[in-house]
């Protein structure tokens, strides 16, 4: 069987991570796997993740031209893409309510971004609130998969930067991309350093080499190489407003160390406050220095929290648990009937003309919107070396200048 998932792009992220593992799984389980990708890539882009480059990768494009048994869309864009495909059946895995992802003055392309949740195909999610959200407004049954986690990598035993050390503070490990302001990065560091951790740690997936106040920053960094990290920190602070179901905080779990979240859409699938995390209500930042401080000062909290993190992973499922479920999610996509492709090229075509009407006439009203989307073209045409320098000055503009609130 030829299975083709839609992918937005290869870089580092939590969902292309997920992709690739059932991707990979599938492929060990006599599929033949194909990653239709929207975005350039090449071998670097391929290289963070352990599986990526022995997967088949290539452009969107050119898997347009061939026929697959099962198209999965994974990402908004992407199942705008599917009326070009010709397959048996057509599926969407939804990581996120992506529409989440952008201000709520961006009406229109929220609104666009919605529309990919009423196409009349099959549904599979990772998240219980997306699962739910999908059946109360589109009436969609989508099946539930968790996602898994690398238990050949992810240990509490192992190699690491800087071991754990109860002679020194506990040291505090920021997570995630700069630049996106749901995942509040920034605002991490800046509360991380109110709260008095002298030793603060940044993993990111961003191109950055140096933050003020920061200790060490480990940018783009290989999958297989993370749990050195996770192993040397006590604490993740992880803000994010918007996830599907987050991961960092689970690979630390794995990796004997604890967390600081918001009470984001998902962290409830693993996380329990007081028990093996503390949880904060979002935007509340007063509450994650309070706790901060608690955790760098209370050495028992910390080590009780540690530990029934550790118990948390211990029951959590591996990735092959969890492509397994996945894998009995394809087999039943293949045996249902597919809809009109026809029916897929109507509703994309309508999506975008609804969403160019109503974008006209935000422009009309607001015509520095123009101005601020010629700006971002512009900003797209940059060579990478200049790119990274503009997300080095962003990235400590962010640290520096940033408001002390939560997006």
């Amino acid at each position: 069987m030829k299975l083709c998932f839609l992918v937005g792009s290869m870089a580092i992220s939590g969902g292309t991570y997920v992709i690739v593992q059932h991707a990979a799984y599938l492929r060990d389980h006599g599929f033949d796997v194909t990653l239709a990708v929207q975005e350039p890539f090449s071998a670097l882009t391929l290289a963070w993740h352990d599986e990526a480059p022995a997967l088949r990768c290539i452009p969107i494009e050119e898997a347009k031209k061939e026929y697959f048994d099962l198209i999965i869309a994974t990402w908004w864009k992407t199942v705008f893409e599917l009326g070009h495909f010709q397959a048996k059946q057509y599926a969407y895995f939804v990581q996120s309510i992506e529409s989440n992802f952008y201000p709520e003055e961006e009406v229109p392309l929220r609104a666009l971004v919605e529309t990919t949740y009423r196409f009349p195909i099959l549904y599979v999610t990772e998240a219980t609130w997306i699962q739910q959200y999908l059946a109360e407004k589109f009436g969609h049954a989508a099946v539930l998969v968790r996602n898994g986690i690398r238990k050949d990598i992810y240990t509490p035993s192992g190699a690491a930067i800087a071991p754990r050390n109860l002679t020194r503070p506990p040291r505090v490990l920021v997570e995630g991309h700069f630049g996106v302001s749901f995942k509040n990065t920034a605002l991490s560091i800046r509360l991380a350093r109110e709260s008095g951790a002298r030793d603060i740690w940044v993993l990111t997936g961003s191109p950055v080499s140096w933050l003020p106040g920061v200790s060490r920053v480990f940018s783009q960094v290989p999958m297989i190489k993370t749990p050195q990290i996770y192993r040397s920190c006590d604490i993740l602070v992880k803000l994010s407003t918007v996830e599907g179901m987050f991961g960092p905080p689970l690979e630390i779990f794995h990796c004997g160390g604890t967390a600081v979240v918001f009470d984001v859409t998902g962290h409830d699938e693993y996380i329990v406050d007081g028990v093996n995390a503390c949880v904060v209500s979002r935007g509340d930042a007063d509450g994650v220095v309070s706790i901060l401080r608690r955790l760098l000062s209370d050495r028992d909290t910390l080590s009780q929290l540690q530990q029934g993190a550790l118990l948390t992973a211990a029951v959590w499922p591996s990735w092959e648990e969890s492509s397994a479920q996945f894998h009995q999610w394809v087999e039943d996509c293949l045996q249902g009937s597919a809809p009109d492709r026809s029916v897929l090229v109507a509703m994309t075509e309508k999506a975008f003309a609804d969403y160019s009407h109503d974008e006209q006439l935000r422009f009309a009203q607001n015509p520095a919107i123009i101005r601020r989307h010629k700006l971002s073209a512009l900003a797209s045409r940059f060579p990478p070396s200049v790119t990274r320098k503009v997300k080095q000055l962003e990235a400590i503009g962010e640290v520096v200048l940033g408001r002390r609130t939560a997006y």
